[in-house]
């Protein structure tokens, strides 16, 4: 395993990633995440912006060289750059940055079209700053933008630039694929094609997604011997973005064992996170290895898997993530989906009142997209607490209306003894209207209603407004004082379930 071949991973989350729209980084949300992209993570180096932008960006840049130079880590510190006589490397001297990721044109389509050159006047102008760079004690690596489609359409004019290259006091040789539209395929070849004419260059490979196939090119270059990867968090980037860190790191880790990079894994959601915060760039819920649904099970069957050797497992354990695999509450959930929440939480129930509980969730889930784990006693406490009573009364149908000037009003349909009776009242509230039909209602059976003498309402902690509601009423009956729970997504439907126990217990 000593023989692997190491892969430096250089995060541009900062530079590139920032190019995301409507994203931009204040100078403290940078030093913060370079801090944790070196710190934390341990990448091999991060790009933090482009020279000669602004003001703003030019204290951001001067804040972490002078974090970094403290903390050993300058060298690790690049900044893009451009052809431009000097101006960046002045640029530079300024910021205390020291390795410059020289910006050039690596197909002769841009080259001629765009500034209008020949390769031998554009190569005489990069010469001239490497040397700018080095007589400032700058390191240079070189972007060819437009790689990929030189390397389509204009090959020999690439293998002409890299000629020249190999004879420049570089560090490495950037190859992006600018707009995302290599395949797989074409990125190994062509990776391939430049270590075999430059074997003694550091070869890095920038991949864009446009076409979603971002992490698979990546794969594709490693295999053919790319030296370096340029990734971001949670594949932010211009357009469909770039080629997201955390799934080429898990990607590579499981696929190419003959290489080897030094991300720190559990900390790719950490921060993921952060960067999220920051930017206001929001993970898709189902995206890989970091979207709230990537390490949840839903289905029955597959949870029943999962206690069974582990039958719906892969390499992909949610632990090397600095997560935890979770198995979702709803209407295609089974008895071992509800086992494994139960597990969690600490209780037992029996396989009876399991087939029960799982009854009421499926029901929920007709109505609530996901029950959470944290609703799960409510449900348990409320479905056990049904399955004691014959219901020989059934609220079958109501309307609740409340409106601006006007009192609430309630239309309730009440089933008694397979007798159905139709009523209607105003009341303070809805609840309130709701009660008021309910005693018209036994009035004219003769009956007296209990009197309500407490009403409480909760939430499963940290849940949101979509949250279960457990509603626990307190009724007095002459000297008899007893509760009923409800549990709906509706506040005044979980009251309206709890009452209708009451009306069975009388």
């Amino acid at each position: 395993m000593s023989n692997r071949r190491k892969i430096e991973i250089m995060d541009t989350t900062l530079r590139d990633g920032e190019q995301t729209n409507n994203v931009s980084f204040s100078a403290t949300e940078k030093l913060s995440i370079a801090k944790l992209l070196l710190e934390e993570l341990h990448v091999d180096r991060i790009e933090i912006a482009s020279t000669r932008v602004s003001e703003g960006e030019f204290n951001a840049v001067k804040g972490i060289t002078e974090w970094a130079f403290e903390a050993g880590f300058i060298d690790k510190i690049e900044v893009l750059s451009f052809v431009d006589k000097g101006l960046s490397i002045d640029w530079m001297v300024k910021t205390g940055a020291k390795v410059q990721n020289l910006l050039t044109k690596g197909s002769l389509n841009h080259l001629t079209h765009q500034l209008k050159k020949t390769p031998e006047q554009h190569f005489k102008e990069i010469a001239e700053s490497i040397r700018i760079g080095l007589e400032n004690h700058i390191d240079t690596n070189v972007y060819l933008e437009d790689w990929s489609n030189g390397m389509r359409n204009s090959p020999e004019y690439v293998f002409q630039f890299l000629d020249f290259l190999a004879e420049q006091p570089i560090k490495r040789l950037l190859l992006p694929d600018t707009l995302g539209v290599l395949t797989p395929a074409e990125s190994y070849d062509f990776i391939k094609q430049v270590k075999e004419r430059c074997p003694k260059m550091h070869v890095d490979f920038h991949a864009h997604n446009d076409y979603d196939l971002g992490v698979a090119n990546v794969l594709e270059a490693v295999r053919a011997g790319a030296d370096g990867l340029h990734l971001t968090i949670n594949g932010m980037g211009e357009r469909a973005g770039n080629a997201p860190l955390a799934s080429a790191v898990a990607v590579i880790n499981d696929f190419v064992p003959e290489v080897k990079i030094g991300v720190k894994e559990k900390s790719l959601y950490k921060v993921s996170k952060l960067v999220e915060t920051f930017s206001g760039f929001r993970i898709p819920e189902n995206k890989p290895v970091l979207g709230d649904n990537v390490f949840t099970q839903t289905a029955g069957i597959h949870a029943d898997g999962d206690s069974k050797n582990n039958l719906y497992f892969n390499d992909l354990l949610p632990e090397r993530f600095g997560r935890k695999r979770q198995y979702s509450l709803g209407k295609t959930s089974g008895k071992a989906n509800i086992q494994k929440n139960l597990q969690e939480l600490g209780l037992y129930l029996s396989d009876a009142d399991i087939a029960k509980v799982t009854k009421r969730i499926i029901e929920l889930g007709d109505k609530k997209e996901v029950v959470t784990k944290e609703d799960l006693p409510y449900i348990i406490s409320d479905v056990l607490d049904s399955n004691t009573l014959e219901e020989k009364v059934v609220v079958e149908s109501y309307v609740l209306t409340h409106s601006k000037g006007l009192r609430p009003s309630t239309t309730v349909s009440v089933r008694i003894d397979g007798k159905s009776i139709e009523e209607n009242a105003q009341g303070d509230g809805q609840f309130d209207a709701f009660m008021n039909t309910l005693k018209k209602i036994y009035k004219g059976k003769g009956k007296k209603l209990p009197i309500l003498t407490d009403y409480a309402v909760r939430i499963p902690p940290g849940s949101n407004s979509d949250a279960l509601c457990e509603t626990v009423i307190t009724w007095k009956l002459e000297e008899k004082s007893f509760k009923t729970r409800g549990l709906d997504s509706d506040q005044t439907v979980s009251a309206i379930v709890a009452t209708q126990k009451m009306l069975n217990i009388i």
